[in-house]
């Protein structure tokens, strides 16, 4: 037969062993390249970039058509960031501060 315990365990002393037995969230961060969401530490799925090194040639796996949507998605990109740091703002027409005139309309 096995052992029986000498004294009950009080619930708070219960409670307190189990307090880090949880399943804890993934760490992501941002990739620097496409910025989707990475796990620390690993490659990014989408672009192949490891620590600024390109390691998986992901355009490569990919088939014709599927290569030629990706490649205009990271055109695109690339001219975004290059429109940002010209100083443009991205997503239309700019707004104009509204006057005295405009307020009084409304």
């Amino acid at each position: 037969m096995g052992g029986v315990p000498k004294q009950r365990h009080t619930k708070s002393s219960v409670h307190q062993r189990r307090m880090h037995i949880f399943i804890k969230q993934p760490s992501f961060s941002k990739c620097p390249k496409c910025g989707k969401p990475v796990l620390s530490h690993t490659v990014c799925f989408n672009c192949g970039l490891y620590k600024g090194v390109q390691v998986i040639d992901v355009l490569k796996k990919l088939t014709k058509k599927e290569r030629k949507a990706k490649e205009k998605e990271i055109a695109v990109k690339d001219q975004a960031s290059v429109y940002r740091s010209e100083g443009g703002k991205e997503g239309g027409a700019e707004k104009k501060p509204l006057n005295w005139e405009e307020l009084s309309k409304k």
